[in-house]
């Protein structure tokens, strides 16, 4: 918040301060993910950045993309439109709901599969998915493989190996603010890719006199239109900075302590958990849970004027559940102040 509010007062974009928050920030970005610079577009949200990317695909009529329906709606509609355009976009089966298997996925791809767009973790049920088995599938049978990663990035390691495109907004577990995020898009692939979006950023021009013909730069900047949220960027820089610092598998593994922690107590007090048992290698720090018999928006409304902040979630049936995601500087006291409010709440 500090690093936001000294840049919100500044004047200006030819302060030099201010020069400096583009490229600094796209450099921290791709030391996060082991990308380089140039493959790294600072866009976001999240939903922008995977509408950027899917409408500037060349597909055809007969080609397939395949997505799961019940990821986060960021990464299932921009593939939805291309429906009426004749490409076939297939909901991928899965054997749990919330829970998708890297055989499941190269066992639903063929030879018109052209893109397979997933969340690398559930937003409901926190299940992680392998991204590096998949990826590797993927890629030998020629076909691209894009996630959304805002439910793990900088919770967990993330490597620009496993996919060809990732968005990621700064607000989650990023410790950034609301709206600025980044795309990753993988050197090889970028230049293939026709924006369907055109500004004084992402397209060439002399010195701010536009030239005669469409010319757009090269690598992620493509891919930025217009004028940089630089407050909302150098937030998310911080961010980045300090889990960087702090180490990401030591982050992973206290969101993996804390889950385990809260699973069992919960467990024990009679609370109906929503994909556990889960290995610490296929989860994320989210974890829900709920109750027959309960309103659990009406829980989550009563928790937040105990100043606990939690979320509330529906599946696709309609059930509710409560949702909690620690992250890692949160301690132990505060999960067992937590779990003290729910059950006097909840009368266990």
């Amino acid at each position: 918040m500090d690093r936001v509010t000294s840049l919100s007062t500044r004047g200006g974009q030819d302060d030099p301060e201010l020069a400096k928050v583009v490229p600094e920030t796209r450099e921290t970005v791709a030391r996060l993910l082991g990308a380089s610079a140039e493959e790294i577009a600072l866009v976001g949200p999240t939903s922008m950045a995977l509408s950027l990317v899917a409408s500037s695909l060349p597909l055809r009529k007969g080609d397939n993309v395949v997505i799961y329906q019940d990821d986060f709606p960021s990464n299932v509609y921009p593939w939805l439109a291309w429906a009426d355009r004749g490409v076939e976009v297939r909901f991928l089966n899965v054997r749990k709901w919330g829970e998708i298997r890297s055989v499941e996925v190269l066992g639903q791809v063929d030879e018109n599969t052209r893109v397979v767009a997933l969340s690398t973790g559930h937003f409901l049920t926190g299940h992680r998915i392998d991204l590096e088995v998949i990826g590797a599938g993927l890629s030998k049978r020629g076909v691209l493989f894009g996630v959304d990663a805002i439910q793990t990035a900088g919770a967990f390691p993330l490597s620009a190996r496993w996919f060809d495109f990732a968005a990621v907004g700064a607000h989650k577990w990023l410790l950034g603010p609301c709206g600025p995020g980044f795309l990753y898009i993988a050197k090889s692939l970028s230049e293939r890719l026709g924006p369907q979006v055109y500004g004084w950023h992402n397209v060439k021009h002399d010195h701010f006199a536009s030239r005669d013909q469409i010319e757009f730069r090269s690598g992620g900047r493509r891919f930025e239109v217009g004028t940089s949220n630089l407050a909302g960027l150098a937030g998310m820089r911080a961010g980045i900075e300090l889990l960087l610092e702090y180490g990401i598998k030591s982050i992973g593994a206290a969101l993996c302590s804390h889950r385990n922690y809260l699973a069992d107590r919960l467990k024990e007090s009679g609370w109906e958990l929503v994909n556990f048992p889960c290995a610490d290698s296929q989860a994320t720090g989210i974890l829900s849970f709920g109750r027959t018999g309960l309103q659990m928006r009406g829980v989550a409304d009563t928790l937040r004027t105990e100043g606990i902040e939690i979320s509330f979630r529906m599946d696709r049936m309609g059930r509710g559940y409560l949702r909690v995601a620690p992250h890692f500087y949160t301690t132990r006291e505060d999960l067992d102040r937590f779990l003290a409010a729910l059950a006097k709440i909840s009368g266990s």
